[in-house]
């Protein structure tokens, strides 16, 4: 464990009295390495089954009212198997974004035994977090959902019921990128149904009546747009956070930076994983952090 100088940290305390490690008791029941990490809150697992149902929704229309009907057997085949491939990935990208261990410091560790086992020098300080009485890292904090201090926490999103921190976040990216293709996708299969669909009969253009036909388009298109242009505003903010190396909570709260600066380039790696491959691309290969930055408590 690497000590770092006072002067690095935010919010500092010098009075030893203020860790009180005698107010700290460990967790009853410390979580098994392996164990599956999920968040029991209500509303980011109501959103989470919404996100399902969205991508869902779309598969049926795209697949039953649009391609199947379709009497251009390799115009079907070409889009069924590229709108089903994304649809794949960006569920699979939020599984993966809400099941990881976005980077929790272990809960309840401010005790006096692990504050000795630090050898701290005199004058050296740590940082407890009050709320769940854990010695913090640089750049952690606390989430009042997940009850946790997360490592370089950027933000908690409810749509994958997780926060997004250090160790889930490159899912989340590609969480965002994949929803805005299938999104793009489907907009523009519905613009070219409907060309199709003016040109001809209505009734032999899907298997569906018109009127059905076109609400279910146009519900299509309203999804499509919004989540367009919702996660790729989220994709675009999430990039530029990786490439300047500053959380979307260091950005609002105007931190200043304590650091080292590294290039755009070694910061991408530094999330996607090294080297650059198209596992970078995919939600099943886990990024190799071993060059990112050493998990440190501050002092």
């Amino acid at each position: 464990m690497m000590l770092i100088p006072t002067h690095h940290f935010r919010d500092i305390e010098r009075k030893p009295e203020y860790l009180q490690p005698e107010k700290c008791i460990p967790p009853p029941h410390s979580r098994p390495a392996g164990t599956m990490w999920f968040i029991r809150d209500g509303c980011g697992i109501a959103c989470a089954i919404v996100t399902w149902f969205l991508v869902l929704y779309a598969e049926f229309v795209v697949l039953f009212v649009m391609l199947i009907p379709s009497r251009d057997y390799v115009y079907s085949v070409i889009n069924g198997l590229v709108f089903n491939l994304l649809a794949f990935l960006a569920l699979a990208s939020h599984c993966r974004a809400m099941l990881t261990d976005p980077g929790a410091v272990p809960k309840g560790n401010a005790t006096k035994e692990f504050i000795e086992s630090l050898q701290l020098k005199p004058g050296q300080v740590v940082y407890k977090c009050p709320k769940c009485c854990s010695i913090k890292p640089d750049r952690a904090h606390h989430c009042s959902v997940c009850k946790r201090c997360i490592r370089k926490m950027d933000h908690h999103c409810p749509w994958v019921n997780n926060c997004v921190g250090e160790n889930n976040q490159k899912y989340f990216v590609l969480f965002t990128m994949y929803i805005a293709l299938i999104s793009l996708h489907a907009l523009i299969m519905v613009g070219f149904h409907f060309l199709h669909c003016f040109e001809e009969d209505w009734t032999k253009c899907s298997s569906f009546s018109p009127p059905t036909t076109v609400i279910l388009l146009i519900l299509l298109c309203f999804e499509g747009l919004l989540f367009l242009i919702f996660t790729s505003v989220m994709f675009g903010t999430q990039v530029h956070s990786i490439c300047t190396d500053e959380t979307g909570i260091e950005q609002l709260k105007k931190e200043e930076r304590r650091w080292a600066k590294k290039t755009k380039w070694m910061n991408m790696k530094a999330v996607f994983g090294h080297p650059f491959s198209l596992g970078w691309a995919s939600p099943f290969a886990t990024p190799d952090q071993g060059k990112a930055d050493p998990y440190q408590y501050v002092v």
